[in-house]
């Protein structure tokens, strides 16, 4: 297995040596209500429990459910610190860090990208949850270009509200403009490829019987 040593480092004291074993990019993408991030907080615990050194990240903008905390949508929470630029993850990155995860990355700036591959090639694995895709069904930056240079990929899918099928869309139920609108159920629903349209719609009603 190809080493990385790290060079140059008396210069710079506060750069994190790299490690003798490479490490990896992970990504866990997919629509809204798939998973994403219990699927995180899963792997986040099982690196825990192997006692491995574990540090996790979420954006400042992401404030639904906790200020301090990745939260799922199943309630499913571990402590996190919070940043508003990718570039400050690697300013919090310890020395002997093991595993980041950071959850949201949609919500980074492009950075994210240059952020993930430095710490991996640090030797650290790095897992970044996100969505894939905006409302409008379009790509959603820096997450296309993180699925490009991962080593390993993890599709989530959630269940339509409509017709029960796999869904792979997060469709937007409420009128406001902007790709970034930070929301839940209060917002949108997942959709399958059928059932979604590419701008706000009607919530799904439910018939009591």
């Amino acid at each position: 297995m190809e080493e990385f040593i790290a060079q140059g480092n008396d210069e710079h004291p506060g750069v994190i040596p790299h490690r003798t074993t490479p490490g990896w990019i992970e990504v866990i993408a997919g629509s809204m209500f798939s998973g994403k991030s219990e699927e995180l907080i899963r792997r986040l615990r099982r690196a825990k429990i192997a006692r491995q050194r574990v540090q996790v990240f979420k954006p400042l903008i992401d404030t639904r459910y906790s200020h301090d905390h990745i939260v799922s949508h199943s309630e499913m929470r571990h402590e996190s610190g919070v940043v508003e630029r990718a570039s400050e993850i690697l300013k919090q990155v310890r020395a002997d860090t093991d595993v980041v995860g950071i959850d949201e990355g949609q919500f980074f700036d492009n950075d994210l990208v240059a952020v993930a591959n430095e710490l991996a090639q640090r030797g650290v694995r790095v897992i970044v949850a996100g969505l894939d895709q905006d409302y409008t069904g379009k790509p959603f930056e820096p997450m296309p270009q993180l699925l490009a240079v991962a080593e390993y990929i993890t599709k989530t899918h959630a269940i339509c509200v409509r017709c029960g099928q796999p869904a792979n869309y997060s469709q937007r139920t409420v009128e406001v403009e902007g790709q970034v609108v930070v929301g839940a159920s209060d917002a949108y629903e997942a959709r399958c490829r059928r059932c979604f349209v590419p701008h706000a719609d009607e919530p799904t009603r439910y018939d009591e019987e």
